[in-house]
């Protein structure tokens, strides 16, 4: 009773000032992107059986997808701190919407190939943008704000991708991403007109451009960056792993249709959509250690079980039990933000996203490989112990208060 008491009260907070309709127009948009992007997964056996690839194939695809964003995110943060973040997120946006109206209208395999790094790409310019924005609009609660955010990011996984399967099903794979266009069309115009600008530096100070990267590499070095680098680099290789063949594995490990499997996939991330804002709120209140490693015990529970359950039941046990570490975001995401000076948290985060996202990108593919030797479910237990790895590694590192 107490959390929804102050899950209500932090609402209103975050609604209050007009600063509500701010939030909202960041939010939707992010669910959209990630609804789409995890659209991918649930189409890949679709995909695979049209063009006859092999599951590491496959796995590539989602790899590639996963290596776009990562590549932008450096770039991306560069931009949100010497571009107005409004204008910024808006054009990723636009551009996601032309780059899966390519992927839709592709002939062959080998253009979608192509335009998948660049759909990847434009995806990136948009989340670190979300977070110094929030971070401006909400000084005083961003664990709050990016937790807000992000469950509706989950909301547009749970709703798209069970919509994207039904639609191929019905229809055809492709129609299953066109969905998604006209509704981020409409969000690129909200995001122009309604996200305020802000005051970024002068793009033609080069001085101060090298100056920043100075800083943040300096950063980097200190002890408690160095384990929060390399707990972002693992979670990076799993979370890209799991998620790319999960629905795959429902459905050729487990026998379920194409049409639960989606489903089940879908409520993996309603619950975060619970997650993720309880995960904000806490890290504001206790601090990045336990909030970290209270959303990441469920997920090992869950990933050891998931070999040996059967049937829809327990299936959506082991998935919502794995569920929770979607609040990690909240918590690193945040975490990271804070170490740096507002005029040089883009970059910070840029630098950080993308050496962990680029190399947890490789995650879909060598777990495609380990899936296609028939080490399904062994791949699922090596997960488990990345994420314990990563939960001794929050263990070790001091209280964000002891950072200051």
């Amino acid at each position: 009773m107490r959390v929804i008491t102050a899950g209500r009260a932090e609402w209103r907070a975050l609604m209050r000032d007009g600063r509500g309709r701010i939030l909202l127009a960041v939010a939707v948009p992010w669910g959209l992107l990630l609804g789409a992007r995890m659209a991918l997964p649930v189409l890949l056996p679709f995909i695979q059986s049209e063009f006859d690839l092999r599951l590491s194939t496959a796995g590539l695809l989602v790899t590639l997808l996963w290596l776009g964003s990562a590549v932008g995110q450096l770039p991306g943060g560069v931009l949100a701190d010497r571009q107005s973040e409004g204008r910024l997120m808006a054009v990723s946006v636009g551009l996601v919407a032309l780059a899966l109206a390519a992927v839709v209208l592709a002939p062959t395999v080998v253009v979608i190939f192509i335009v998948i790094p660049v759909w990847g790409f434009a995806m990136s310019l948009y989340p670190i943008a979300r977070i110094t924005i929030l971070s401006e609009v909400y000084p005083e609660r961003l664990g709050s704000a990016l937790g807000i955010t992000m469950a509706t990011g989950d909301l547009g996984q749970t709703l798209i991708p069970p919509l994207a399967g039904a639609l191929a099903v019905v229809v055809m794979w492709q129609a299953g991403l066109g969905v998604v266009i006209p509704a981020l069309l409409l969000a690129s115009l909200v995001i122009w007109y309604l996200v305020p600008d802000s005051s970024p530096a002068d793009p033609s100070d080069d001085r101060g451009l090298l100056s920043t990267i100075r800083v943040v590499s300096g950063e980097f070095r200190r002890p408690p960056m160095v384990f929060m680098s390399g707990i972002l680099v693992l979670f990076f290789f799993f979370w890209q792993a799991f998620t790319a063949l999960y629905p795959t594995y429902l459905v050729v490990e487990k026998g379920l249709s194409p049409s639960m499997a989606s489903v089940l996939f879908g409520l993996f991330f309603a619950a975060g959509a619970v997650v993720k804002p309880v995960a904000g709120m806490a890290y504001d209140r206790i601090g990045m250690r336990w909030a970290l490693i209270g959303v990441l015990v469920g997920p090992v529970v869950g990933l050891v079980v998931l070999p040996i359950v059967d049937g829809v039941v327990l299936l959506l046990g082991a998935t919502l039990a794995i569920s929770t570490m979607l609040g990690n975001g909240a918590v690193t995401q945040s975490f990271v933000a804070e170490q740096f000076p507002s005029e040089m948290q883009g970059t910070g985060l840029g630098v950080i996203r993308t050496v962990s996202a680029v190399i947890g990108s490789s995650g879909p593919v060598v777990f495609g490989v380990v899936a296609e030797r028939g080490f399904f479910d062994e791949g699922y237990i090596m997960l488990a112990i990345i994420l314990m790895i990563v939960i001794l590694l929050t263990y070790k590192m001091p209280e964000s208060t002891e950072l200051q």
